[in-house]
């Protein structure tokens, strides 16, 4: 007899487990399984970044990636607390090099102070004696950011998970998906053998993959994967004691990447990265990265030539110093002078999962699709990491409410929204959800876009028949 999980979630990343272990929580009578298509987990973008517990700094205040960030700093220090997972709080300085940064950084330090961030402002002088190896006009000094092994995390989440009855099928790759008004068939492969499962409800955290999962059930959305490169270096070992802190940049806030930064790692080593440079292969961490397929999608993609020439000088200039270590050691010696060439050590590189839309706009927050029997995480962008807990806790929420108490038999519509706490989730678009909330790294025709957006979502609300979205 076939057998039915009443959820199956795509993805053993940190978001996948989170939500996944705290279902389990929710509904301890329920059969849950995470599908996994690699041996391990938390083998993509959560094991691939700079382990850092961000307090959120940058996002509008009100928003949820500003709300998830600041209960996510919290909580995951608490789970790491109750796991006895290695946490250190070194603080974050963001440097400021030029009078444009300055600026700049006045900003940050006025938004942190909204979103209710323990936050000092340093002068050139202040910066100096508690960094003397860093070079600045000015700094905000942000207390709560710490580091961790987002690995580790995912690791204890996924045991406790298990623990409460879970189950997670590692090495099974969703091949096919297929949705009937009872349930969920899901085609895998496990060591080049096919096998089928079926599920009441799907929960996609697929990440690099996200888009690709969509199109299996035929989902009508308007945005592609696109990966972008974030390629590190490690500091040679006599460099461990070279900073105090994580030290980053001012942003530029056109971009959604947050620029080469130093990162003390939970190790005990010192990275320099991220850049971000071009992907040509979703899962291409090594030297050379080629993916035929990867490589296709994207051309065949509009919204992959329009975002490419919107920022093509970026691109180019990133994509030199990616092939001439001197370039990328340029990003780091404005504010660390003496670091050398020589000093910089290969170290793993990163895959960024970022969403893109038709219209090349590169989508700054989060973007979920849905069917009737299914929910879709398709952009969960940094600092996904740090809010796993309460993204999880989101989702949650969100596939409890859409389904009726007897989920063998009904549940809602696709687009159909509960009316509890609605002015808190500003996803309300058929099948393709997007957050309306403003964003600090959004351009002028973006956010233009996103208004439009939430002027036409309200006068949908208004006349739609079904209640809104929670």
């Amino acid at each position: 007899m076939e057998q039915i999980y009443d959820y199956i979630i795509i993805g053993g990343g940190i978001v996948g487990i989170s939500t996944a272990w705290q279902l389990q929580q929710r509904c301890p009578d329920k059969r849950i399984l995470v599908v996994e298509k690699e041996d391990t987990l938390a083998r993509h973008q959560t094991g691939h970044n700079s382990g850092v517990i961000h307090a959120g700094v940058y996002y509008a205040p009100g928003s949820l990636k500003a709300t998830f960030c600041k209960e996510g700093e919290q909580a995951t220090k608490a789970f790491c607390r109750q796991h006895n997972i290695p946490v250190e709080v070194c603080g974050k300085l963001l440097v400021a090099t030029n009078t444009d940064e300055l600026a700049r950084m006045d900003a940050l330090y006025e938004r942190c102070l909204e979103n209710g961030i323990d936050v000092e402002k340093l002068d050139e002088a202040t910066l100096k004696s508690r960094e003397p190896n860093i070079t600045g006009l000015g700094a905000i000094f942000v207390a709560a950011t710490g580091i961790v092994d987002y690995r580790l995390v995912t690791q204890k989440m996924a045991e406790a998970f298990v623990s409460l009855g879970g189950r997670i099928a590692r090495r099974s790759e969703v091949i096919s998906l297929h949705e009937s008004p009872e349930t969920i068939q899901v085609g895998c492969k496990s060591d080049g053998q096919p096998f089928m499962l079926r599920t009441r409800f799907l929960i996609s955290c697929a990440g690099l993959m996200a888009d690709r999962i969509t199109r299996m059930l035929g989902l009508d959305t308007d945005f592609q994967i696109i990966p972008y490169r974030g390629e590190y270096y490690r500091l040679a070992p006599q460099h461990n004691k070279i900073v105090n802190h994580l030290i980053y940049p001012i942003p530029d806030p056109e971009l959604p990447f947050l620029g080469v930064h130093l990162t003390r790692m939970i190790d005990g080593s010192v990275t320099v990265g991220p850049n971000a440079v071009q992907g040509w292969k979703r899962e291409g961490y090594g030297t050379l990265n080629v993916s035929a397929r990867d490589i296709t999608d994207m051309v065949r993609f509009k919204g992959f030539w329009k975002v490419t020439a919107k920022h093509l000088k970026t691109g180019l200039t990133e994509t030199k110093n990616s092939w001439w270590k001197p370039g990328y050691l340029n990003l780091v010696n404005k504010y660390c002078p003496q670091l050398t060439t020589k000093d910089l050590q290969p170290y793993p590189a990163g895959i960024r999962a970022q969403a893109v839309l038709s219209d090349g706009t590169l989508v700054h927050d989060f973007l979920f699709a849905e069917s009737p029997r299914s929910l879709h995480v398709c952009n969960a962008p940094s600092p996904a990491a740090t809010s796993a807990i309460p993204i999880g806790r989101y989702l949650c929420d969100k596939i409890l409410t859409v389904q009726q108490p007897d989920t063998t038999s009904h549940t809602q519509q696709a687009g159909s929204k509960p009316d509890s706490d609605s002015t808190t989730d500003p996803y309300a678009k058929h099948n393709q959800h997007r957050s309306s909330a403003s964003d600090p790294d959004q351009s002028q025709e973006q956010s233009q876009k996103q208004n439009a957006l939430e002027s036409q979502e309200d006068t949908q609300k208004k006349s739609a028949s079904v209640p809104a979205s929670s």
